[in-house]
């Protein structure tokens, strides 16, 4: 099975028996140099005052922001980041309904709708997909940087193959192995993952030579920041990022209960969409794109709310600006 199928049934089967977020392919280093190909979000005791504020994602900067609940503040004066970024930011914060805005003498001012939980989340678990080991890639070393960093806390790797003594020996050992069956669903826990210490300092690798490798400590309150990102953006994301192909031989597939998958019926498979679909494939017939509702078939299946009330309250006269 092909990496994109691997991943999308690893999330089907995981989000069936979690009562938590699964996302997919997300940055899980402080470099910008590592994406976690699935993050499972355990919910923390104020997870149902998250799923109240927002169905997206919320800005990072806007989180970190010196704007609050109480009276609205000029949006300049409330960040310490770049100004394009303290802008984006805003402007996000305001779409998903975190911050509600008014306009004074041509101004905009800005305040939260509602505090953020910050202990919506509990524990972040990271899965890197190699359905086979036999082409293992920069496996090795993605997996020594999700442990010295300890951002997550733990790290499991799903993989297809056969797991021999070998594979094991070129795995750090504090990462859990789980042989996956793509047919019959089938899993089994090789290897117990070992609690990694997202609280304690940890060591990011930021670029290597033949002889040398140039490393960054993080620290806990960089760590705490990073899991948060993390753990924001698989809330907003999910991992149903695919569109439907404009093909007839498209069709909704099904996986541990899962449905709305992209199926080929021609090749007789799962496919990724933006890779492998198009004019240029042989089985390929133009037409009209399934009707997918992805959002629903995600609300349908976990805790996470399409449609929250929110806390906007609507403030007098701003339906004039």
């Amino acid at each position: 099975m092909r990496e994109f199928a691997f991943e999308l049934v690893v999330c089907a089967h995981l989000e069936a028996d979690f009562d938590g977020v699964v996302s997919r392919q997300l940055g899980a280093s402080l470099a910008g140099t590592r994406v976690m190909d699935v993050v499972c979000v355990e919910p923390g005791p104020d997870f149902d005052a998250r799923t109240r504020l927002t169905a997206g994602t919320v800005p990072d900067a806007a989180i970190e922001s010196r704007v609050g609940v109480g009276e609205a503040r000029y949006w300049k004066d409330c960040f310490d980041c770049h100004p394009e970024r303290a802008r984006e930011a805003t402007d996000r914060a305001v779409e998903v309904g975190f911050f509600e805005s008014e306009r004074r003498h041509g101004r905009e001012y800005v305040r939260q709708a509602a505090r953020y939980p910050e202990h919506w989340f509990g524990e972040l678990v990271g899965i890197e997909n190699k359905p086979d080991l036999d082409r293992p890639g920069d496996l090795e070393r993605q997996l020594r940087t999700d442990v010295s960093l300890g951002a997550f806390d733990a790290v499991v790797l799903a993989t297809a193959s056969h797991v021999t003594g070998a594979h094991l020996h070129r795995i750090p050992n504090e990462v859990g192995v789980w042989r996956f069956d793509p047919d019959s669903g089938i899993d089994e826990m090789i290897r117990e993952p070992t609690p990694l210490a997202p609280d304690e300092p940890g060591v990011e690798p930021i670029g290597r030579e033949p002889t040398r490798t140039a490393i960054r400590t993080a620290s806990p309150a960089e760590k705490a920041r990073l899991r948060r990102r993390i753990a924001e953006r698989a809330y907003g994301k999910g991992w149903r990022t695919y569109d439907a192909p404009a093909c007839a031989n498209a069709a909704a597939g099904e996986y541990a209960g899962a449905r709305d998958l992209p199926f080929c019926e021609w090749k007789g498979r799962f496919v990724h969409p933006a890779a492998e679909c198009s004019a240029d494939c042989p089985g390929h017939a133009a037409a009209d794109p399934l009707d997918l509702d992805l959002d629903a078939e995600r609300a349908r299946r976990t805790p996470w709310v399409r449609d929250p009330a929110g806390y906007r309250r609507r403030q007098v006269g701003l339906d004039r600006f």
